[in-house]
């Protein structure tokens, strides 16, 4: 049984892995491989009792992280659909390319831990379009917005998928991780933020030819002011209603989505239906990547059967045994991010390594915050920023490794050594 599952486990990596040769969503090998993991953890189990109190705990586990992202998700959709974002990007004013650069990237950085990086890649690549007009331009800055969501992402319990998933799960807390991994991260964006604005120096910013068009609705500028700031303020809110109830984050999020919608659909009473069902949360709801959602509980549900039978503690283990180190076991996680997804990355670290051995705020936490959410910069495919980004300007795999890929690789290993020796010296 364990060979059959790690056979299963590695052939659900690999249809992941090649999402875009094999034209199959990762969604679907997700889904296709838990099932199949658990099914054949079922039939060899002798104790049914034992395996639906196990499959209970992973779904309580996963749940929690689905609801988060979920309500998440939703009130950047809404912000959206107000044009919210427009307080943010019509301050963004410079003719240097350089200098627009290195806005782009820092203002991308501090979404990100506010958002998340796949939301801000999306809001930051949409802007690039309004504002330079050279292709090739164009795709120098998304590979920067993608090393600087990815980055903001990483210090943030709220930023990355995966840093979100060691608050959860009780790794790491909110003020440590934010206070250990922001200069890290930082460093992991400047390296590369100064290599390319370097390269741009002196040219100008072409923007392309504007075109008016047709607004799906009327917003007034209290009303996307009003839906900007409120959303932002319930994602940072989360952090601290979880310090001050102890309630897991997802309960946090989901109040303040109840208020967001309260508050919405106050502001837009006496609009017309067609306007008023456009700006509701009921119409965002169906906006937000319900495939993403579903990759996540796939993943984390195939991961959770080799916890329950134990081969991730034995593969602890042996990479102790082998390696010894656990700054190099985790920076060869982060390397390894680029290639395959960092979510079941962090899942089955998170069932390697227990926490009565690794106490919350552990070094190996906070570095593994750290590499796992910046490591995925080093290929295009490494994260859900590069994917989304990739998808929006049609960004080559080959281009981005030849142009980006090297970037990311020094910023991460700059940030890498700034943890070590911040940790070294603290």
């Amino acid at each position: 049984m364990p060979t059959t599952l790690i056979i299963l486990f590695v052939l659900t990596y690999a249809a992941i892995a090649f999402e875009h040769p094999l034209k199959i969503s990762k969604s679907a090998s997700a889904l296709l491989g838990a099932g199949a993991m658990w099914s054949v953890y079922a039939l060899s189990s002798g104790d049914a009792h034992a395996l639906n109190e196990q499959l209970g705990e992973s779904l309580v586990a996963t749940a929690q992280i689905v609801f988060f992202l979920m309500g998440a998700m939703t009130i950047v959709e809404v912000v959206d659909a107000h044009h919210g974002f427009e307080v943010v990007t019509a301050r963004i004013k410079t003719s240097s390319l350089s200098s627009l650069m290195g806005l782009i990237g820092i203002v991308t950085f501090f979404l990100s831990a506010v958002l998340d990086n796949l939301a801000t890649t999306i809001v930051m690549v949409s802007l690039l379009r309004k504002l330079i007009d050279d292709r090739e331009d164009r795709l120098l800055f998304a590979g920067i917005v993608i090393i600087a969501a990815n980055a903001g992402g990483a210090w943030s319990p709220i930023g990355d998928v995966t840093t979100t998933m060691l608050w959860i799960g009780g790794q790491v807390t909110g003020q440590a991780v934010v206070t250990a991994l922001f200069v890290p991260s930082l460093v992991s964006l400047l390296l590369p933020l100064g290599i390319a604005a370097f390269m741009l120096r002196g040219r100008q910013v072409v923007a392309p030819a504007r075109h008016d068009e047709a607004d799906g609705a009327s917003t007034g500028v209290f009303e996307r002011n009003v839906m900007f700031f409120l959303g932002l303020a319930i994602l940072l809110a989360v952090p601290v209603f979880k310090t001050v109830t102890h309630l897991p984050p997802f309960m946090g999020i989901l109040f303040g989505l109840g208020l967001l919608w309260l508050i919405g659909d106050a502001l837009h009473r006496d609009k017309d239906e067609r306007d008023k069902e456009r700006l509701s949360l009921a119409h965002a709801m169906k906006k937000i990547d319900m495939p993403s959602l579903m990759f996540f509980i796939g993943i984390l549900l195939a991961v959770a059967t080799l916890e329950h039978t134990h081969l991730l503690a034995t593969l602890a283990g042996w990479l102790s045994h082998a390696i010894g180190r656990t700054d190099l076991i985790v920076l060869i996680i982060g390397i390894a991010s680029a290639v395959v997804d960092n979510v079941p990355l962090v899942a089955a670290t998170m069932g390697m390594y227990d926490l009565s051995a690794y106490p919350p705020d552990d070094f190996l936490w906070q570095f593994l915050a750290y590499c796992a959410g910046t490591g995925g910069s080093i290929l295009v495919i490494g994260s859900a920023a590069g994917v989304a980004a990739m998808g929006l300007e049609r960004i080559d795999f080959g281009w981005y490794l030849r142009k980006i890929s090297f970037l990311a690789l020094l910023g991460y290993l700059a940030g890498a050594g700034t943890y070590l020796l911040q940790n070294a010296a603290g």
